[in-house]
């Protein structure tokens, strides 16, 4: 445990945000998973399940915590399956 006052407040920091961040990729991933279920099981809001997928997903690129190549990978896949 850090001793100055600065240390103490910067770890409360870091701890809050690596909070967030997983908590953010953790709901993108589920929206995945729910879209990809979805397209199994033939659902009809298979659409809106998508959308939010990717908008989830636009979400972490634009936070950081997806990279831009990865993010535009992941929305190819789900949008390939959605035409499918």
């Amino acid at each position: 445990m850090p001793n100055l006052k600065s240390a103490i407040k910067r770890v409360r920091q870091s701890d809050e945000a690596g909070t967030r961040n997983k908590a953010q990729i953790n709901s993108a991933r589920t929206a995945i998973r729910k879209f990809e279920k979805a397209i199994e099981e033939n659902d009809s809001n298979a659409g809106e399940l998508h959308q939010e997928a990717v908008r989830l997903v636009d979400k972490a690129k634009s936070s950081g915590l997806v990279h831009e190549n990865k993010a535009n990978r992941i929305k190819s896949r789900l949008t390939k399956l959605n035409n499918a």
